[in-house]
């Protein structure tokens, strides 16, 4: 255990000084992911002038939650995964002994922890500018949040990773990602609370993975009503079942991969 820990944080360390290295460009992947505070403007906007649920201040507060869940969940490993097995920079990977799914998981994490302190900046910021929004969730809501955006990140991984193994077979891989990436950002939660949704739609779309990457913490953490079983239940089995496609992709796929490029 001592040695997997000790290989673990070393992993770590180089990511993350490699990540360091582009601080400049860290800035702007962090700016980039700012997309909900204009929709929260939106919907601050139509709760004035219609007829919603949800107030102006629960807007604000549930889209500077999905801006904090947006930082820590994003993924970009089926574009590295792409390109390491088109030019066939996957072979030596696969000589070490270690899965190569590690040093994607460590890339991630490593760019989770440099992210800290432009994200907290920007909640500051945030305060500054609309103080009425400001609130203290309590202990036990934090902690659940902070729980559900890891399993939500966990969640977005495996699934990003499995439209991955396709690179095995397509140099597009990547196209099976962007039309996922559009039922992600309407169905969610990203745009727009689940709250606003028809009641039938809500029905519908509580069995599938979308609302629990976004929609779900970000309710824990604003105090929106939300069946927490239900929604924990439902971000280990989306994983469990995305993993299980995932390794016999990765199984199939090793079998196909002839190195192109290398």
């Amino acid at each position: 255990m001592k040695r997997i820990i000790r290989k673990a944080l070393t992993l770590l360390s180089v990511y993350y000084a490699y990540i360091l290295e582009y601080r400049a460009e860290m800035i702007f992947w962090v700016l980039s992911g700012s997309l909900p505070i204009i929709f929260m403007g939106i919907w601050i906007q139509a709760a004035q002038n219609g007829r919603l649920n949800l107030t102006p201040v629960d807007f604000a507060r549930y889209f500077l939650a999905v801006f904090i869940i947006r930082q820590f969940t994003a993924v970009w490993v089926i574009w590295d995964f792409q390109k390491e097995v088109v030019e066939g920079k996957l072979s030596p990977k696969l000589l070490q002994p270690l899965d190569p799914v590690w040093h994607h998981v460590a890339t991630h994490v490593a760019d989770r922890v440099a992210r800290l302190q432009f994200t907290f900046l920007l909640i500051l910021l945030f305060f500054i500018l609309y103080p009425q929004a400001f609130w203290l969730p309590s202990l036990g809501k934090l902690l659940l949040f902070l729980l559900s955006v890891a399993l939500a990140f966990t969640l977005r991984f495996i699934i990003q990773y499995t439209f991955a193994m396709l690179a095995f077979w397509t140099e597009r891989a990547t196209a099976l990602e962007n039309l996922w990436l559009l039922f992600y950002l309407f169905l969610s939660g990203l745009i727009a609370p689940l709250e606003v949704f028809p009641e039938s739609v809500r029905m519908v779309l509580m069995w599938t993975p979308f609302p629990y990457l976004v929609d779900f913490p970000a309710s824990i953490l604003v105090g929106l009503p939300v069946d927490l079983v239900r929604g924990f239940l439902s971000l280990v089995g989306w994983a469990l079942i995305f993993f299980c496609v995932n390794r016999w992709l990765w199984r199939r796929g090793l079998k196909q991969y002839s190195g192109m490029g290398a």
